[in-house]
């Protein structure tokens, strides 16, 4: 019994050794995480129980900034709702874009790796850069968008960043170009599919589409659970097309949840009451992103699932 003493001592100073190293090596993370992230949110949840402008003191006035943001602030129920259309439409076309440029992407023809750099690159400019783009190709006079429709037989076409009614359409026909990321998910997805139950189906005598929506749209549900996820909580905080591109007009028709939530911290300097809007985002999203996960029961396949 004693003799074994030493051998476990030793053992138990190479864990702790070891352990130590591991602690050393995520260091840097953790420290910039408590610092940059948890620091930032326990600071955002302490600015939003106060009213602050940044040159006074803070004087805590509780729960008021949220009371005002869901009770008294029109203009908070008018982003909100702006966001939720904007995400509503812009993610499913999204998600349908890009997953049809991943079947056309998927199929064996010459010069593949070519064209799905040019489908990817896309995703890889700014935001700003983008925006500028789009402000001359939405241009109601000489955009590129209006000389086609105008080119197609439409006498007026749509004043685009100027109408009240059509800003938001805009910025969701400008949401479609840069769905490469989501086309690369989608891409995996597809390569990942057994060819053993592909060849099967093919014997059964499934059509393409049959094809499609019976075996490969279910093996892709992971792949699409994924980019739901991620698009609803990037959609829901869209900030740079509207700030670049409208400033939130006309009318603010395209003023989004975090652009109203930026005026309000740096251009009204209500650092307390846009705080209490930054949580009330997190909550949404959270509760979003909770419904979806709880769905996934009802729609989202693993090929390692039992049937």
């Amino acid at each position: 019994m004693f003799a074994i003493a030493p051998h476990r001592s030793r053992r138990s100073r190479r864990y702790w050794r070891s352990a130590f190293e591991g602690y050393l090596f995520v260091a840097p993370w953790i420290i910039g995480f408590v610092m940059f992230t948890l620091g930032a949110m326990l600071t955002s949840a302490w600015m939003s129980l106060h009213r602050w402008n940044l040159l006074t003191a803070p004087d805590w006035v509780g729960p008021a900034n949220y009371r005002k943001a869901l009770m008294h602030d029109p203009l908070f129920w008018k982003s909100l709702s702006n966001t939720a259309y904007y995400a509503f439409l812009s993610v499913p076309l999204r998600m349908a874009l890009s997953l049809f440029f991943a079947v056309l992407l998927n199929q064996k023809v010459r010069g593949l790796a070519v064209f799905r750099t040019i489908f990817y690159l896309p995703s890889v400019v700014t935001g700003v850069a983008t925006s500028m783009l789009w402000i001359m190709l939405l241009n109601p006079d000489v955009g590129g968008i209006n000389f086609v429709l105008r080119t197609l037989g439409v006498a007026h076409p749509p004043g685009w960043l100027t109408s009240e009614q059509w800003a938001m359409p805009g910025l969701i026909l400008m949401s479609l170009w840069a769905v490469g990321s989501m086309m690369l998910i989608f891409l995996a997805g597809l390569q990942s599919v057994p060819n053993e139950l592909l060849d099967a189906a093919r014997v059964d005598g499934a059509g393409g589409w049959m094809h499609f929506r019976h075996v490969t749209l279910p093996l892709l549900t992971p792949s699409i659970l994924f980019n739901l996820v991620v698009s609803v909580i990037g959609a829901f905080q869209v900030f740079t097309q509207s700030f670049i591109m409208t400033g939130g007009g006309p009318a603010n028709a395209t003023l989004t949840y975090v652009l109203y939530l930026y005026r309000n911290a740096f251009e009204f300097f209500k650092m307390g009451y846009a705080s209490a809007l930054a949580w009330i985002l997190f909550f949404l999203t959270l509760g979003m992103t909770a419904l979806i996960l709880r769905s996934t029961p009802l729609w989202v396949y693993y090929e390692g699932d039992k049937p």
